[in-house]
């Protein structure tokens, strides 16, 4: 069990790749926070599996953008289960709109949350862990995007490539102070938010051919990376991104 024992609180973990990684946290021993901003219930079901697996849960109401909402999670996750060793910057939203008709706020609640919440996330929970003297590990969350250019993305893409300098820079500050960074970059995972994706005969294969392994991701599998990333079995990694993407980026 790679985290037994440890703490993690994982943002945007009420569904899709964020339950997919709680859902691995739990079984290699973690206990987890599980963040959410819309659906309390979904949350609440996530973090019921995890105590099902033997392992103590918390559903944590956040937006990720709000630093009094993020102070706030954090300080429940603290009284609740302790302090947190591990952070996932997992939550994200994702719009497609053409360039031309982009709007201001659009692209400004977008990067708000793609963005600064992982900012601002991981330096509240810094600031938590170097004043406690203890080690941690962040493990930030992108999307394949900030490899590849899909239509529609201009808001979006530039928020994931920017997660590589946020990770790399933290790391930079914040590892000799204890606390490793590390990116993961997600492909075509089968969640919610490509539901639409998986509906169109018309676009699915098209996409899948340009995917080495043929096939999307299950979030189960970019929860086994995050594991590793985040346990002492990756102590000597640091200030990485990390493609999950079935050689899509690659192909």
């Amino acid at each position: 069990m790679k985290l037994q024992g440890k703490i993690a609180l994982i943002t945007g973990a009420s569904r899709g790749i964020g339950r997919g990684i709680a859902e691995v946290f739990a079984e290699e021993g973690a206990d987890v926070a599980v963040n959410y901003v819309a659906s309390g219930e979904a949350a609440e079901q996530v973090a019921g599996w995890v105590r099902s697996q033997g392992r103590r849960a918390v559903a944590a109401h956040a937006d990720v953008a709000d630093r009094a909402q993020v102070e706030a999670m954090f300080e429940r996750v603290w009284k609740e289960l302790g302090p947190a060793d591990i952070l996932v910057n997992n939550a994200g939203i994702e719009t497609i709109v053409p360039f031309l008709e982009l709007t201001d706020e659009q692209w400004t609640r977008l990067t708000d949350v793609n963005l600064r919440g992982e900012w601002l996330c991981s330096q509240v929970f810094c600031r938590r862990v170097v004043a406690e003297g203890r080690k941690a590990v962040i493990v930030n969350v992108g999307s394949v995007q900030a490899g590849k250019v899909l239509p529609g993305r201009t808001h979006y893409a530039p928020t994931k490539l920017g997660l590589e300098a946020l990770t790399r820079n933290m790391s930079a500050e914040m590892t000799p102070l204890g606390i490793r960074v590390n990116c993961i970059h997600p492909g075509l995972f089968d969640t919610d938010m490509t539901a639409w994706v998986m509906k169109r005969p018309d676009l699915l294969p098209g996409i899948l051919a340009q995917i080495s392994m043929g096939r999307p991701g299950e979030p189960r599998e970019c929860g086994t990376v995050a594991a590793f990333l985040a346990s002492d079995e990756a102590s000597y990694v640091t200030g990485q991104s990390f493609y999950v993407d079935g050689g899509w980026v690659g192909k």
